[in-house]
């Protein structure tokens, strides 16, 4: 199938002041909803706990994180409140939880997230700016993903779609604005955090509030991050950027096109990068971002052709493991694919390997 035979997909809309859109995630659930739920966050943390490797230092850390973003993010931790009300879950364990990634690079070889991801911006393709975005993870997110239309008081741009999970707050993956600003991420691990943004969090106030690139990095650099990861930035005027988040500094790249996979390029950066060399997601990275330079460095797809990039196998010519494949239980795959077609306000959504073909669509509303 074609991604332009994609067929009309659902999404969850969620409307109302921030703790409101958390209390609604929760809403109608039932019981095997909620223990995927369970089991795809605090259940996790619990594990960590279980194995002895929450130490008072991180729990320390996390304590300062947790009153940063009170001050700093209301609304995000107003819906935080809402998504542990909804699904009768432990607000600091949910907030513990976003900070995996934190604290697996924290205990460096712990494989306590397996988060990876492949994300590319073109702002002058033939169908327009887009962006893409494979989400790879562990398994433990299956079956909890969803596409959530947000509209509410401290949502200024209009509504925003956002890509993420139930359980996690606004965009845990991706998204775009009414107003044409999108952005995915990538995990990167980090030598060095601090208190400040946490990607994820800062992911959704940018959705937000914010309608051009030149906006969104206006934001950013006027406030401290945690540190660790990128961001992947476009919108309706064909403005692209790559932003990689140190918690020491912040590496802006901008152009007509961005990529990027799982470790810093800048060389503000690059020696900050932390792979963590048991995780499959980590050993490939090098790999999947040479397939996207070589076929992004001149040219700018069009919304079927980043399909095709983003189902890449590592038999293809100049090919590498885009579209992820767990060899085992315990392996990162890609467990969903994304492309946010910004001229037509049209995000196409595919559940698992995109390889499969299965794309489904959605209209941001006028």
């Amino acid at each position: 199938m074609t991604i332009s035979q994609a067929a009309p997909m659902p999404v969850q809309t969620l409307s109302g002041d921030a703790y409101t859109r958390g209390l609604l995630q929760g809403a109608g659930a039932d019981t095997a909803l909620r223990a995927k739920v369970e089991a795809a966050t605090i259940a996790r943390v619990e594990t960590l706990r279980n194995d002895g490797r929450v130490t008072d230092a991180m729990l320390d850390y996390v304590a300062a994180q947790y009153r940063f973003h009170t001050e700093h993010d209301p609304d995000g931790m107003a819906e935080l409140a809402g998504i542990a009300q909804g699904f009768d879950l432990s607000e600091q364990d949910l907030f513990l939880h976003l900070h995996l990634g934190t604290l697996r690079d924290l205990v460096n070889g712990a494989m306590l997230a397996g988060d990876g991801c492949s994300a590319f911006a073109a702002g002058d393709g033939p169908d327009g700016p887009v962006i893409a975005k494979n989400r790879d993870f562990s398994g433990a997110h299956l079956g909890v993903q969803r596409l959530f239309w947000h509209e509410g008081p401290d949502v200024v741009t209009g509504g925003m779609l956002c890509l993420g999970s139930l359980g996690s707050p606004g965009a845990y993956s991706s998204g775009m604005n009414q107003a044409g600003l999108a952005l995915a991420d990538t995990q990167i691990g980090a030598r060095q955090h601090a208190v400040g943004w946490l990607r994820y969090l800062a992911m959704t106030r940018l959705l937000a509030t914010c309608r051009t690139v030149p906006e969104a990095l206006d934001w950013l650099r006027a406030r401290p991050h945690a540190g660790g990861g990128a961001l992947i930035l476009a919108d309706a005027n064909g403005a692209t950027a790559a932003v990689e988040l140190g918690a020491s500094a912040l590496a802006v790249t901008t152009g007509a096109r961005n990529w990027r996979t799982n470790h810093f390029l800048s060389p503000e950066l690059e020696r900050e990068t932390l792979l963590h060399g048991a995780a499959v997601i980590d050993s490939n990275s090098a790999r999947r971002l040479a397939a996207l330079t070589h076929c992004l460095s001149d040219t700018s797809p069009n919304v079927q052709q980043a399909a095709r990039l983003l189902s890449m196998h590592p038999d293809d010519p100049q090919g590498a493991p885009v579209c992820q494949h767990a060899n085992t239980s315990d392996d990162s795959s890609t467990l969903s694919s994304v492309i946010f077609a910004i001229a037509q306000r049209r995000i196409y959504f595919h559940d698992a390997n995109p390889c499969a073909g299965n794309w489904l669509r959605f209209d941001v509303p006028e």
